[in-house]
Formats: C-alpha cells, structure tokens, sequence
C-alpha cells in the first residue's frame, strides 16, 4: 500500500519536491495547493492530482499520510501546525520558521504527536559534505583550530526592483536565504555554535534587507569559525557553498562537488596519503532512482518516506536541528544590534 502525499506551494522548489514525490515508487501524490492560478492550470492539463486553491481544504479533504510544505518561510508556521494538528507527517523548506518561538512550539507539537518531520536542509544529502563529516569524525587531520564556511552567488545584483527575497516579512534576506544553509552545516559536521560575535549584517544593492552576512562563530568545544555569505558576488554562476576545516594534523575544504583532503602524514586506516588526495561527488553520491537538480533533492525525500514508512523519527533534518539553526540565526541577529 502506498502513502498518500500533497504538495503546498509551487514555486521553484515546491514544483521540485512535487516531481519527486510524484516518482516515489512508495507514494501516491493525490493533492497540491497553490494560490496562484497558471500554476494549477498547468497541473490539471499534465496530470491528474487533486487541485486546490486553499491548504487547509486540501487537508481536510484528503486523506493523507504526509504534507510537503514549499511556501514562504512566513507561512510555514501557520501550515506546518495545522498539519501537525490534523496526524499528518511533515517535510518543511527551509528554513524552519521566521523566528524560535513558533519553531519551539511545532517542534514540541510533532513530539508530543510522534509525528515524523523533516526540513529541507539538502546539503546533508551531499555525498562531499557526508565524507567531510565522517573524516572529521574519524579524526583524520587531528584537533581542529579553525574552520570557515562560505556561500556566495549572484542573486543580487543592482537595486532596481525585489522579489520576496527583499522582503523582510515574507522571510528574505542573504542571512535567512543563503547563509542558513551554511550555518546548518556547520552546527551538524563540526559543532553546535553557541556565540556569534563581530557580526555584520550588510546591505549592498537592497533596501530592507542584508546582501552578506559576515560572523565570528563560537562552538559548544570552544571552537571558533568564521561565517561569510555573499549573494552580491557575480563572479559566481550560481550559489557556491564550502566549508574548510584546519586541523594540527592537515586540512580539509569541501563544497558539493569535491573535497580536498591535506595530510601532515599517512593515514593508513583512510588510505589517505600525505599532501592532497581529492574525492570527487561522482563517487560519493547517494544512489537515487530519480535525478532531478541533484541526486541530494530526491535524497531528502527518500530519506523522509522511509521514516514514514517505518515510523521512526531520525536526527538527519529534524524540526529540533533546524530550530537550532534558527537559534544560531537570533545569535547572528542579536550580534549585528551591538
């Protein structure tokens, strides 16, 4: 029998998630939502879901076993509660909720109704960042000393007109955006940060909100970082994301692509020779049966269907890890005031 699933929000990564659903072996996509009108005219010319104008209908409506959340991140709050509130399981975008208070509240709500829930942090399903993780883990270039995590693109690039990226109230801005990604991250392969400090939030070409984000951050082992997030920067085609860790015994810089590995000495137990050896994502992919953007998008959703199938809640994505990249977010916030 297979789970019955809809679709809230058709944007550009709500029509992704849709199309990865729909090829699920395990799912029957029967509903999506969407407010706007050419959007849902196309799904009822190309396919056969459900088509509804308001989420709260679909919901009722149908009988489902989980909801894909893809609006605005200020709607996620309102969506994701009564979802919650009605059984259902939860894959939310990212990033989780417009500030800690209501990502507190459906955090504690899908606990209390051992309902499954998953954010849509997709660099977690990058097989390079997955291999940086479990070297550091395995402590291949010793007690670490500094790291960095970047993300630059060209989303802004002069001042004339906005989408709801330069709106503040719909959940805009490069920190909530770009640098949330980063910061994900960072907290889940190398550690929780636990203070922000010199942070600069600066505005570049927008009005309302910051263009690069730019932080000292400070991890639960005393360990401390920088955090540097451009998304004014046109020598990038598209959004770039690294993240370079110094250790006693090497250094390691890995983006979704390769990782870069630097040894002081042999690492046997890794096969890994001194100086550079380079792993590429060819190698280190998930295996997926439907590609689309990146093997890591129907990763994600994989990953959230066989919790669902088999009831069981993991860590990878969780509401709780990514309400603690909303906190790391207040932290950021909270310094740039000073």
């Amino acid at each position: 029998m297979k789970l019955k699933g809809g679709v809230i929000g058709l944007g550009k990564m709500g029509i992704s998630h849709a199309a990865i659903v729909n090829a699920h072996p395990s799912v029957d996509m029967v509903a999506v939502c969407d407010t706007t009108t050419i959007v849902l005219d196309v799904f009822r010319k190309f396919s056969k879901v459900k088509l509804y104008n308001n989420y709260v209908k679909m919901i009722d409506n149908e009988k489902l076993d989980f909801v894909v959340i893809a609006t605005p991140t200020r709607l996620h709050y309102p969506m994701v509660k009564y979802t919650l509130g009605k059984g259902l399981n939860v894959f939310c975008e990212k990033p989780f909720c417009m500030n800690t208070v209501e990502g507190m509240e459906l955090e504690k709500l899908a606990q209390q109704k051992g309902l499954i829930n998953q954010v849509s942090y997709h660099n977690q399903f990058v097989g390079t960042f997955r291999e940086l993780k479990r070297l550091l883990k395995a402590g291949v270039i010793g007690d670490l000393v500094h790291f960095t995590g970047e993300a630059y693109g060209n989303v802004i690039t002069n001042d004339k007109g906005g989408t709801w990226r330069s709106d503040p109230k719909e959940g805009g801005g490069c920190l909530l955006d770009y640098a949330s990604h980063v910061i994900n991250l960072i907290q889940e392969i190398i550690g929780r940060p636990v203070k922000a400090d010199g942070s600069v939030m600066k505005k570049i070409f927008s009005s309302a909100v910051e263009d690069a984000v730019y932080s000292l951050l400070i991890l639960e082992s005393g360990l401390s970082g920088n955090l540097s997030v451009n998304w004014c920067d046109e020598t990038y085609r598209k959004m770039s994301t690294s993240i370079t860790v110094q250790g006693k015994k090497g250094k390691m810089i890995c983006d979704a692509t390769e990782i870069k590995i630097y040894l002081n000495e042999p690492n046997n137990r890794e096969n890994l020779d001194n100086g550079w050896t380079i792993k590429y994502i060819t190698d280190l992919a998930i295996p997926v049966d439907f590609y689309l953007r990146g093997e890591e998008y129907s990763a994600q959703i994989d990953h959230f269907i066989r919790c669902v199938l088999n009831k069981k809640q993991t860590d990878i994505n969780s509401f709780e890890q990514a309400l603690y990249t909303d906190r790391v977010i207040e932290l950021i916030i909270d310094d740039s005031k000073k």
